[in-house]
């Protein structure tokens, strides 16, 4: 508290104590600054600017303005012809006499700025956010302590950026960790405990006429190529199925993966058409996984996967039931393919096909 005595005069102690302490977010931190940036400095005008360098433009992002001149918020400027960028490259802060200092500065000019100060407002590395400002239409001297003000509060505006910069990524990497642990490493699919999280949102989100189908799929044969080719073969067929299930998706559709060589997709239709949507459902799924797939070097025809489809009951309420459900009506599908099928043929040179039936 000592250096704050040094610096600010007393009558503006408590208020800046108060605007400290209640300031949660840059905003709430900066609207009180600027209303004793005014009292510190005599002008009339106070703003604080934020530079877009990607952009090249430097924009006012709070202002406060008590006389006939406006700074407006939301003003965009070129850096390169602003009064902030003068002043960095110049290092002069301060003028009563910006016509004179900066004769060619039209903003300076059609905004009616006379007395000029301004400070940078600068990141813990040294990168610049922007300047922290006081203008006024009159000339105006430079007030007792006032550059001592400014730039205390410059500093008090960095540290909250960088505050709010840290929390922001803190709440991207939670984000991120978040959605990782709700997707398949190896096909970037959501997995087993996402579909049974948006399985239990979407039983619990009023029905009206839709009802929820579920579609089971599994990847028969897909232990032998495996072991035939290696597992990072194996991944790649996954990922190519995970791709082809993708493509064949509607936007309200999800596709999942629930590890190993299972699958399941969501889907919605209206109650009346819903069993009749699920059997060309999984027809669809079945088309969508059978054929050639390149994988490296490695061809492999494969006959595609066995699909079970459930519509869930109007009254159903438990996800992990209607999978239950949805697995058990693949497996018919899977034990009646095995009964129907031929023995599987040799492959021939780098083609492998798996026919049915194949032993898991």
């Amino acid at each position: 508290m000592n250096s704050l005595s040094r610096t600010v005069p007393s009558h503006l102690l408590g208020a800046l104590v108060a605007a400290i302490s209640h300031a949660h977010t840059l905003e709430a931190l900066v609207r009180p600054l600027l209303e004793l940036l005014q009292t510190a400095t005599g002008l009339e005008s106070t703003y604080l600017t934020r530079l877009d360098e990607p952009e090249g433009m430097l924009q006012i992002l709070y202002a406060r303005n008590t006389q006939r001149l406006t700074l407006p918020e939301g003003l965009r400027v070129p850096w390169g012809s602003s009064l902030s960028q003068r002043a960095v490259q110049e290092g002069q802060f301060y003028t009563d006499d910006v016509g004179g200092c900066w004769e060619d500065s039209e903003i300076a000019k059609s905004l009616g700025v006379v007395t000029y100060l301004s400070t940078p407002v600068r990141g813990k590395g040294g990168e610049l956010f922007g300047s922290l400002c006081a203008a006024s239409g009159e000339r105006k001297p430079l007030a007792e302590s006032a550059s001592h003000v400014l730039a205390l509060f410059a500093q008090l505006i960095s540290q909250q950026m960088e505050r709010e910069r840290l929390l922001a990524a803190l709440q991207q990497a939670n984000s991120s960790l978040a959605a990782m642990a709700l997707t398949d490493a190896v096909t970037q699919l959501p997995n087993r405990q996402a579909v049974l999280e948006e399985m239990q949102r979407r039983l619990a989100a009023p029905q009206e006429d839709r009802a929820l189908i579920v579609a089971f799929i599994d990847l028969d044969g897909f232990k032998p190529i495996n072991e035939r080719f290696g597992y990072e073969i194996g991944d790649q067929f996954l990922q190519t199925v995970a791709k082809r299930l993708r493509r064949m998706l509607r936007d309200s559709d999800m596709a999942a993966r629930m590890g190993g060589d299972e699958f399941v997709v969501l889907a919605v239709e209206q109650h009346a058409k819903a069993q009749a949507a699920a059997v060309a459902l999984s027809r669809r799924l079945e088309g969508a996984t059978q054929g050639r797939f390149k994988l490296d070097s490695v061809l492999v025809d494969y006959d595609g996967a066995s699909v079970g489809a459930v519509v869930a009951e109007p009254d159903c309420s438990n996800a992990q039931a209607l999978l239950n459900q949805a697995e058990a009506a693949m497996a018919a599908v899977k034990q009646a393919r095995k009964r129907g099928a031929s023995s599987p043929p040799a492959a021939n040179g780098t083609v492998a096909r798996y026919q049915w039936p194949v032993i898991e």
